[in-house]
């Protein structure tokens, strides 16, 4: 019986094996294999975001902002902290964002220096149409696995992610 050819990272390790036979390289069967496997999904999950005129950036922003429930605003500093990016990078995505009238900006009613994002209805439109649009997406690359599979993997990763990512602190 004919073996299947190696992928990429199999490749990879026989390289290494023969060229550093005195280091355990086994860990990038596992890790190199998620590297991978995070940047075709999100190449995947691109295409959805762009099909509405979204990066993915900018649609992190929209999520963060209709999990938020009615009214569909945060400050710009806790959509940064929720989205994982500096207030810098935040400030971008809302300028975008704005000129395109998907979320507007406003003075805080309960702290005047502070600022508000909000979703104006077009951007929930969009948003809701999207994220529809995204999570179908989501279904079809899992379909890849059986269901118990993809239970398996989650419960696997839910407990490495606990022990990897630090603690929340709010």
């Amino acid at each position: 019986m004919q073996q299947p050819p190696l992928d990429h990272v199999a490749r990879i390790q026989a390289e290494w094996a023969r060229e550093r036979p005195d280091l355990d390289v086994s860990p990038q069967g596992v890790i190199g294999r998620l590297h991978r496997l995070a940047g075709l999904l999100t190449e995947q999950l691109c295409l959805v975001y762009r099909r509405y005129g979204l990066s993915e950036g900018e649609f992190d922003v929209l999520a963060a902002l209709r999990r938020a429930g009615e009214p569909f605003e945060r400050a710009p500093g806790e959509l940064a902290a929720r989205t994982m990016v500096t207030t810098g990078a935040m400030t971008k995505r809302i300028d975008r964002l704005e000129r395109d009238g998907l979320v507007t900006r406003r003075r805080s009613a309960s702290d005047g220096r502070g600022r508000v994002v909000a979703l104006t209805q077009a951007g929930q439109d969009l948003f809701d149409q999207a994220f529809t649009e995204h999570m179908h997406n989501e279904r079809r690359l899992l379909d890849a696995m059986s269901p118990d599979e993809a239970a398996h993997l989650e419960a696997l990763l839910t407990s490495w992610l606990a022990h990897v990512e630090p603690p929340r602190t709010t």
